[in-house]
């Protein structure tokens, strides 16, 4: 639903998380880039289009906050294309149900096949089914 106007404006949208805070209410962030980077000026007009966006497609109900972000050092990675774009790098993966007794792992990207991330963990490869990643950061190294 806001893909279109943040493209519109020259920025990739990156991903959308919502949460739902019981007691802080509710927040739906959105993570934006460029190849210039991000700055608060372009958080500022994102939030302003994709205010107006939500006002009129009103998909959330109750009240909520909005958050538009750039993607940081520790990006996250919601589609294939991200992790094949980031080959080499090291992140951290967490999926909704265990594969082989873990939930939880970290290692370098090498591969996306079909739909599974391959992954270097502890100097083995392990194939994760994308289906299943709840979710995943890139890791910063210094």
């Amino acid at each position: 639903m806001v893909r279109g106007a943040i493209e519109a404006l020259g920025y990739e949208l990156v991903g959308v998380e919502y949460l739902s805070r019981p007691k802080a209410g509710h927040l739906l962030r959105v993570y934006i880039d460029s190849a210039q980077g991000i700055d608060l000026e372009d958080c500022e007009r994102v939030s302003h289009q994709v205010s107006g966006v939500l006002d009129v497609e009103d998909p959330i109900r109750g009240e909520y906050a909005l958050e538009v972000s750039s993607p940081g050092l520790d990006r996250p990675l919601f589609e294939l294309a991200h992790f094949e774009r980031f080959v080499g790098a090291v992140a951290r993966v967490k999926l909704r149900h265990a594969l082989d007794g873990r939930s939880n792992y970290k290692g370098v990207i090498e591969a996306v096949e079909g739909d599974e991330v391959v992954m270097r963990v502890e100097g083995e490869p392990v194939r994760l089914p994308f289906a299943q990643v709840a979710s995943a950061r890139l890791v910063p190294e210094y």
